[in-house]
């Protein structure tokens, strides 16, 4: 085998349905960054197990503590590395098993109680988890992907064979022995739980909850009383033999484990407890001292996109003949006939995106909202005129010629991809939804289309590999390639699948480098990849049969695909920073400066070009803005979104839509690298309408991924390549992801501070005591499947308190669950801005969300957000770091925002310390305090002026009449005027397409839009 192909070697892969072999393993204690010990006596969402003497293996903060009879200090027994959850103790106390993160994947790992011995019984590229000690001690029963979605197995510890017990049953977990050995009980589907007798594998129903509650934890005592928790609506509570056993308390969902007394431990309210066969409960006290790191003394980047080199090209396609590349750059479509100076064909200030060559390479295909939302238009390179061939009810994107030219693939809003004859008929829709599906590539021949999709590992979580998804353009049949074991295409953007012209060869990028693999007329593959670049790689389009394409750190190259001979292609293009060069008045009946707790009254804000040159009490003559009906506060700063999640949907409108609400800054913590870029220059060039954007590229994330812009990273080579295009594109921030494990977070933190970037990732722990400067959510996506900061019900306990103050870490709420006021407050729904700048699509999903929170639903909802924002305001109260965002458009694009800065004055924040989370705060996140989130002398000239005074209603933040940039005006009329009278469409269209339908295939579970759940932040199940 070709040496060239190591990404198969990494790891044992060998664990299957059989044998498998257990690792004797003793890892070092890694020393990791030493500061100040934190005491924490609480812990959210923390799973206990009794021994037979009465000793306590608990986790709290992803690490093993034990703790002696009656509580009192815990001693840790497992390091940060090891990443452990979920203890379960020998039946003769001797030993502990556990789940484990350490290597990228859960594996099963036991060592005696002291902590001395470790040993791994698990390994591959499956995960295993939640495991238990038979009442024998000669066996484990888990829950485990490795058969497909997730079963219940049993290992026996003897010989290490492992039998899988349960069959097709959905979505199961958490196994727990019967007294006797001979049965399981679980819960299947969240709603059911069920016991297995492990010889005959029949099945019996014990708890059916119905659809609208979660089942948690079973748990047989030596009598067959069953105890579980149950979660309804806005209660957690623990259930013995159906019979709800407590009143008040946030019992947390894993198994109650029975005493020999009779009674039963549990977790619940952030503490471990006891309750008495008649009902008595009692606390037992621990504490846990955990080292964090309170200062981060790295010499930090100033941040902002740099010139005078554009580095920001985006989705280049090479003509047929390979002479030509068209790109998008600087909020424009541009063509370079190689070795030429580029030429800019398509520049209107409206989003025209994803450019491709007519066969006869006389015409650019492209996508544009010039007449209101996204359509496909042809632009004649000889004359210079565009002409639009679609009029869809939603979005048409990512288009592609067929090889004969007379067919257009693309796809709509929902991910649905579509064939559209150029000259009469109707487009067909060939795919159902998809989850951000990448841009479809044709076969040769035209019968089959090719694109990078999705395929999760199972239905329990959604994380899986992007494959490649082969398309019957006749019949819709779908097939799903895995590019290599355990391995994913780079991103589901312009990293591939693309055919070559010669129809043997399908190209993409993995782990940043780029692979080809032969295929036959359908696209299936006939061999094995084989890597053709080391060099970091990017965007690959074919030149001719023998060479692509590519994108490394934003300089054109090409590789020849037999010698692996890379040639550079030169593309200079250059652009300079926008000036407002005008000196300039704006008067003000009231100011608030985003430092002082009262406003000033009348007053100039003087502007010299982009910056302020000085605040004085009103003067006579004459200023440019006279809005002395109106309060100046310092533009907001939205400080967690990504704008090319759904870029291309909301094309111009997105930047508009955020600027009328008075954010005139955002902090993207991931979005795909070379739109990012683009979009940077794009709006630093003054080229695009929009807020500052500063922003990363990729997020960078384990061997499982979800969305289109991860980076799946498995070894720290490829995090080098990784940071590599952080440098060459000069990102402004770094975020890891979820399935990273703790040894790749603290490389990839290494490098980042190393090159002077913050990095930010979903974990407060031990991300506190690896220096990681914050982290994004209240509780969000996390490997575990719950979280440790914030559990299902929006609590969060002490230990989340109190190392978020210690370290110093920031915090990003995005609060999803402040639509749960929309039942109250409409304002912003029914408020002109939204109503024009919102596409349609994205309106109506709005109302439907106003609508869900007047319904039963949006009570529970608003219970989750009274806790969340509980957390928040001890943290703040504390002198804790917030900083304000969204995650738009995962949640509304601005007015959440608003809607965030309303639910923390509802419970609890004044309105000065809201407005401070997103203004002052996250600009001194990046590191830009005193020059962005406050009006002072020498501080960007970003300004919203507002309609009320805002430290006394925060609803009037978000009435803004006018909006100041960068020491540019813009007023709402001006910001909405593209969009509230759309230009006349130019042509006739030849198409109109319906709204994807919704997929039903039951082998395709996994077939939907990305809008059908907030998926990022939404807190995920409990399983």
């Amino acid at each position: 085998m070709d040496s060239r192909f190591r990404i198969t070697r990494r790891r044992a892969l060998q664990a299957g349905t059989g044998a498998a072999a257990a690792f004797a393993f003793a890892p070092p204690r890694v020393a990791l960054a030493d500061g100040p010990g934190v005491t924490l006596r609480q812990g959210t969402n923390i799973c206990a197990a009794p021994a037979p003497d009465g000793r306590i293996a608990f986790d709290l903060v992803n690490a093993i503590w034990l703790l002696e009879p009656g509580g009192g200090a815990a001693r840790k027994l497992t390091d940060e590395l090891q990443d452990a959850t979920q203890p379960d103790f020998s039946p003769d106390g001797r030993n502990l098993v556990f789940q484990s993160y350490r290597d990228g994947n859960f594996h099963l790992w036991t060592m005696s109680a002291d902590g001395s011995g470790l040993r791994q019984l698990t390994a591959g590229g499956k995960d295993h988890r939640e495991p238990k000690f038979s009442p024998d001690g000669t066996a484990l029963a888990f829950a485990s992907d490795r058969a497909g979605g997730y079963q219940v197995f049993v290992m026996d510890l003897g010989s290490g064979v492992i039998s899988q017990v349960t069959r097709d049953r959905p979505d199961v977990s958490m196994p727990s022995w019967s007294p006797d050995g001979r049965a399981l009980v679980y819960v299947a589907g969240d709603t059911a739980i069920e016991r297995v007798e492990i010889a005959s594998g029949q099945v019996t129903v014990l708890v059916d909850g119905g659809d609208e509650v979660s089942l948690h934890g079973p748990s047989l005592a030596p009598d067959g009383r069953l105890a579980h928790v149950r979660l309804a609506g806005a209660r957690r509570d623990l259930v013995i033999d159906g019979r709800t056993a407590t009143e008040g308390e946030d019992v947390f969902g894993f198994a109650p484990r029975w005493l020999g007394t009779g009674e039963l431990l549990y977790t619940a309210d952030g503490v471990l407890r006891r309750r008495g066969p008649s009902g008595e409960r009692s606390e037992i006290p621990f504490t846990a001292t955990v080292p964090v790191v309170s200062r981060r003394d790295y010499p930090k980047r100033r941040p902002g996109v740099r010139g005078p080199k554009v580095t920001g090209i985006a989705s280049p396609v090479c003509s047929r003949d390979g002479a030509q590349v068209a790109f998008r750059a600087l909020n424009a479509l541009w063509v370079m006939p190689i070795g030429q100076e580029p030429r800019k064909v398509v520049a209107d200030g409206y989003f025209a995106s994803d450019p491709d060559f007519s066969p006869d390479g006389r015409q650019l295909l492209y996508s544009s909202d010039r007449t209101g939302t996204a359509d496909l238009w042809l632009h004649d390179l000889g004359t210079g005129s565009d002409r639009r061939i679609t009029d869809v009810a939603g979005a048409a994107i990512t288009p592609r010629f067929s090889p004969d030219g007379e067919r257009v693939a693309y796809q709509d809003q929902d991910g649905a991809t579509w064939v559209a004859e150029l000259v009469g008929g109707q487009p067909r829709q060939v795919t159902p939804p998809l989850f951000q599906p990448g841009r479809p590539d044709w076969s040769p021949d035209g019968r089959t289309l090719v694109l990078a999709a999705v395929k999760p590992y199972g239905t329990r979580f959604r994380e899986g590999t992007s494959q490649i998804l082969r398309v019957d353009v006749e019949t819709g049949a779908l097939h799903y390639t895995e590019v290599m074991p355990f391995r994913s295409l780079a991103t589901r953007g312009d990293d591939g699948p693309v055919w070559s012209p010669d129809g043997r060869h399908l190209a993409f990028v993995v782990e940043s480098t780029a692979w080809i693999v032969a295929v036959d007329a359908a696209g299936a593959f006939t061999g094995p990849p084989r890597q053709v670049t080391t060099e970091l790689t990017d965007s690959l389009s074919w030149r001719d049969a023998d060479h692509l394409l590519f994108l490394n750190g934003g300089e054109l190259g090409s590789v020849h695909i037999g010698t692996g001979e890379v040639s550079s292609i030169p593309l200079e293009l250059r652009w300079t920073p926008a000036r407002s060069g005008e000196n300039q008045v704006v008067r003000v009946g009231a100011l608030w400066d985003g430092a002082s707790d009262q406003l000033r009254r009348d007053v100039d804000i003087v502007l010299a070009g982009e910056r302020i040159a000085a605040v004085l009490p009103a003067q006579d003559g004459r200023a440019r803005v006279d809005a002395r009906e109106l309060t100046a506060i310092p533009g907001l700063i939205d400080a967690h979104v990504h704008w090319h999640l759904r870029g291309r949907q909301w094309g111009d409108r997105q930047g508009r839509a955020w600027l009328a609400y008075g954010v005139t800054t955002t902090r993207s913590p991931g979005d795909p690298a070379y739109q990012m870029q683009e979009t940077r220059e794009a709006l630093s060039s003054g080229d695009r309408v929009g807020p500052r954007y500063f922003a990363t590229g990729e997020a960078i994330d384990g061997g499982r991924i979800y969305y289109n812009f991860m980076r799946p990273t498995l070894s720290e080579e490829q995090l080098r390549l990784e940071m590599r295009r952080a440098s060459a594109l000069d990102y402004d921030m770094v975020k890891t992801y979820v399935r990273m494990p703790v040894r790749m977070q603290q490389a990839a933190i290494a490098q980042a501070h190393a090159q002077g970037r913050p990095l930010s990732s979903h974990y407060v722990y031990p991300a506190a005591q690896l220096g990681m400067d914050g982290m994004e959510h209240t509780g969000a996506t996390n490997r575990l499947g719950y979280s440790h900061t914030c559990d299902e019900l929006g609590r969060s306990y002490d230990d989340v308190v109190e190392l978020f103050i210690a370290s110093g870490m920031s915090i990003t709420p995005t609060l999803f669950t402040s639509s749960g006021m929309y039942a109250q407050d409409r304002s912003l729904i029914e408020d002109r801005r939204t109503r024009v700048l919102f596409p349609p699509w994205e309106y109506q999903r709005l109302l439907g969300e106003a609508e869900d929170a007047a319904g039963p639903d949006g009570e529970v909802t608003r219970f989750k957000l009274a806790g969340q924002v509980d957390m928040l305001l001890r943290i703040q109260r504390g002198g804790g770091f917030i900083i304000a965002g969204t995650d738009s458009p995962l949640d509304n694009i601005a007015v959440s925002l608003h809607m965030n800065l309303r639910a923390m004055v509802a419970h609890g924040f004044t309105p000065f310390e809201a407005l401070t989370t997103a203004t002052r705060n996250p600009a001194r996140w990046l590191g830009l305090p005193g020059e962005l989130g406050e009006i002072r002398p020498g501080a960007y000239a970003d300004l919203a002026l507002v309609a009320g005074d805002p430290l006394a209603d925060i609803t009037a933040a978000a009435a803004v009449r006018t909006v100041v940039k960068g020491g540019v005006v813009h007023t709402t009329d001006a910001l909405l005027a593209p969009f509230e009278s759309p230009g006349a469409t130019t042509a006739a269209p030849i198409t109109a397409s319906h709204r994807a339908a919704p997929e039903t295939d039951p082998s395709f579970w996994w077939h939907e839009p990305e809008w059908t759940h907030r998926a990022c932040c939404e807190h995920p199940r409990f399983a």
